[in-house]
């Protein structure tokens, strides 16, 4: 039967960055379907604080609709579209950043409904919450103050994060080109920021959120390292991969590479549907 891609985004993204893809997908006769998370794509908030003329001081207070989402609540609505998904045949959950921290705990929670989940250049924390790993050496090059520079709230106040990638600030603009796309013409760049909305959810997750390797450890799994990443660099990409494979020696990670930044995959998706392709080959018959 046909698989399903079901492509879970990072943090500050939504649904709508992955239709380059899934219009690949489309083409090598691949279904997909793109997941917007709680308080994400069409639920997301925009204040009218964030429009131009902007007020950043009321930007700073404004409500936001994704206040009190938990990792456990994305995590519940992915579970949700799985369950329907695997009606249909064979379900690959493809995650990008962030969203390995949902996929992560949506396979924890439910391994039956997933035949093979891929990482791509995305979270999966064995050793630690990975708040923590970004203390770790292979976190030392990553330009934390960039993203930092563009926040226009205290998470404490508002309950979430939130970050202005409407700046016109040219050192801002450069330091997210640099951290997410410098790869990337200025045009892409600023057309995929775009697609950026403004706040994120706090919840990181906690231990028991961790890949577990009776339940996640079952599942076939893959990891698409991306070598110009400077978000999540190549160096703690391996880590991730060196953990999982620790965790279930006997069931390591299938490992695939692309020449990419944290978002060029995205951009210039057919070498990523290529992959993701060749991914669906692994698949059992009759699964």
């Amino acid at each position: 039967m046909q698989p399903t891609f079901v492509l879970v985004h990072g943090a500050f993204a939504n649904s709508f960055s992955f239709a380059p893809l899934q219009a690949e997908l489309g083409l090598l006769g691949h279904r997909s379907v793109a997941v917007d998370l709680p308080g994400h794509g069409f639920a997301a908030t925009y204040p009218r604080a964030y429009q131009a003329p902007q007020d950043l001081a009321q930007l700073a207070t404004a409500p936001g609709a994704i206040k009190g989402v938990t990792l456990a609540d994305n995590a519940e609505h992915l579970i949700g579209i799985l369950e329907r998904a695997k009606r249909n045949g064979p379900v690959v959950l493809v995650s990008h950043s962030r969203g390995g921290m949902t996929a992560t705990v949506a396979a924890n929670r439910r391994p039956d409904l997933i035949d093979r989940i891929v990482y791509v250049s995305s979270w999966c924390p064995v050793d630690l919450d990975v708040s923590a790993y970004y203390a770790e050496p292979e976190m030392a090059t990553v330009d934390a103050a960039g993203l930092a520079s563009a926040m226009v709230a205290d998470p404490a106040e508002v309950g979430l994060l939130r970050c202005n990638f409407r700046t016109a600030d040219p050192g801002v603009l450069a330091s997210f080109k640099a951290a997410f796309l410098a790869d990337g013409t200025d045009e892409e760049f600023m057309a995929f920021l775009s697609t950026f909305q403004p706040d994120e959810n706090l919840d990181a997750g906690t231990p028991e959120d961790r890949a577990q390797a009776d339940s996640w450890g079952r599942i076939p799994r893959t990891y698409v390292r991306l070598t110009e990443d400077t978000s999540v660099p190549l160096a703690m990409q391996d880590r991730m991969i060196r953990e999982g494979d620790a965790l279930t020696p006997e069931n390591p990670y299938d490992v695939r590479t692309l020449t990419s930044s944290h978002l060029k995959w995205l951009v210039d998706p057919a070498p990523a549907a290529r992959v993701l392709a060749e991914v669906a080959a692994l698949l059992p018959s009759g699964a």
